[in-house]
């Protein structure tokens, strides 16, 4: 049995197949990000999945593509939990990137892959080997553009009283902004990247209005600056796109590729379909 899974901060997806590439079954875990989690809280996550604990020791290849599994340390991190969950299966551990390459763009071929979800990346692809210019420190002075990074910015102008009234007053309808809430899930509870990004629902819901329009373009702007121009080639080549935020907005982002000369590739808000059908291509 072959497993292939694509892990945002948020949730991660798991497809299996068989020696042949056909599809046994999906499943879906939390996400399984190694900077914000603990082994205990990733082993809980796996084990109190169904699928995955029924057919743990058939496994015999794991391709695991994850955020946060940038570094030697962390690809070692998460291997040794799956060593230990999937004792029979060889384990290969990319980073989410490589989901996102593999989901948009040809072996072959030229592109910029962007993950905008969650949190956010950028990477020029050659065809061949993957590039990056920008190391990434994590969620709190980085992930420009992502579901975390608009989630902030809401509570931050909500708190300095920068939201519009009649948009301040709709927010604390729908989301629990007391202080101690907040500091709560920020700083004593797991996962609080994943806890900012909620907020991003609130501005997809009301991206037509004139605040959110203008937080939605100066975001998406601050990306395109600060990742995607640090290639040469930017404007030669597409950009390519993976994540719930590129997705959902999907024509915001658009706009402001298309008023910085970019070519507009592939958007694709689960990577997790064209990674199953990039692993059955090279069984």
């Amino acid at each position: 049995m072959i497993l292939i899974v694509d892990s945002g901060a948020t949730k991660s997806d798991w497809i299996a197949l068989d020696e042949k590439g056909n599809q046994l079954f999906m499943t879906q875990t939390l996400g399984l990000s190694p900077e914000v989690l603990t082994r205990e809280v990733i082993e809980d996550r796996l084990a109190n999945n169904f699928e995955l604990s029924k057919n743990r020791e058939k496994v015999s290849r794991l391709h695991f593509y994850g955020a946060g599994c940038g570094t030697d340390r962390m690809k070692k991190f998460l291997g040794d939990i799956f060593k230990d969950f999937f004792p029979n299966a060889k384990t290969d551990v990319k980073e989410d990137t490589y989901a996102a390459i593999f989901s948009t763009t040809k072996i072959g071929h030229q592109g910029i892959v962007c993950i905008l979800g969650t949190g956010s990346n950028c990477s020029y692809y050659d065809g061949h080997q993957l590039f990056q210019k920008v190391t990434s420190l994590g969620y709190i002075p980085m992930d420009d553009g992502s579901g975390n990074f608009f989630g902030r910015k809401l509570i931050r102008d909500y708190y300095f009283h920068k939201m519009p009234q009649d948009l301040g007053i709709k927010f604390a309808k729908e989301y629990n902004l007391d202080a101690d809430v907040i500091k709560e899930n920020l700083y004593k509870q797991p996962n609080p990247n994943t806890y900012l990004a909620t907020f991003a629902r609130f501005l997809v819901e009301n991206k037509n209005h004139p605040y959110c329009k203008g937080v939605i373009d100066k975001g998406f702007q601050q990306f395109v600056n600060n990742y995607i121009m640090q290639f040469e080639l930017a404007t030669k080549v597409p950009i390519n796109f993976v994540g719930s935020i590129a997705h959902y907005l999907r024509d915001e982002l658009v706009t402001v590729l298309e008023r910085n000369d970019l070519i507009v590739g592939v958007i694709r808000q689960r990577p997790i379909e064209g990674l199953m059908e990039f692993h059955v291509e090279t069984i």
